[in-house]
């Protein structure tokens, strides 16, 4: 593989893996596997669901959906090995950034028309955050396998922002 970005990701990366102990990092990058991501995702569908919010849950639900068809073809075409395992493929992009992304924001997204507090998207990039740090600083992932996530995501989020915003109520703040 040859680029102009990847020596600097692999200085970059160099530089962070394993600067942080391994039982830390791992318990950050597991903050994006599905058992522990989508049931926060799917009881904030629920929740918007009950709420009124069906445009929002459904383009949440659609954005998750989406997030395979995006990355695993991807990964198949990049086959890029991994920076601690240079003879397995298939780094590029990071499923497991993209599955904290959409189910946290996406989520937070959901609840945010119904509260008054800014915490639930604060949490929700906090998350995400810990999981890319988690996944880099352990060295499961380059850090531009987690960028190419974030960015690839960040469409399917503008559209579950815009159809739960239009879908949801807001709360009263008169009394």
């Amino acid at each position: 593989m040859a680029g102009p970005l990847l020596a600097p990701d692999h200085a970059v990366s160099r530089a962070l893996v394993r600067t942080v102990p391994d039982a830390v990092t791992e318990r950050l990058a597991d903050l994006g596997n599905v058992p522990v991501a989508l049931p926060v995702l799917l009881l904030a569908v629920a929740y918007a669901v009950r709420r009124g919010g069906r445009r929002g849950a459904l383009a949440a639900g659609l954005a998750m959906a989406a997030v395979p068809a995006l990355i695993v073809p991807l990964k198949e075409w990049t086959a890029r090995p991994g920076p601690l395992e240079p003879w397995a493929a298939g780094y590029f992009p990071s499923g497991h950034t993209a599955t904290a992304y959409v189910a946290y924001v996406g989520a937070a997204l959901l609840v945010r028309p119904y509260t008054a507090r800014p915490w639930p998207v604060a949490a929700a990039l906090v998350l995400t955050g810990a999981t890319a740090a988690g996944l880099v600083l352990r060295g499961f992932h380059w850090p531009l396998d987690v960028l190419a996530s974030l960015l690839m995501c960040t469409p399917l989020l503008l559209a579950v922002a815009l159809a739960a915003s239009r879908g949801g109520r807001r709360p009263d703040r008169s009394g």
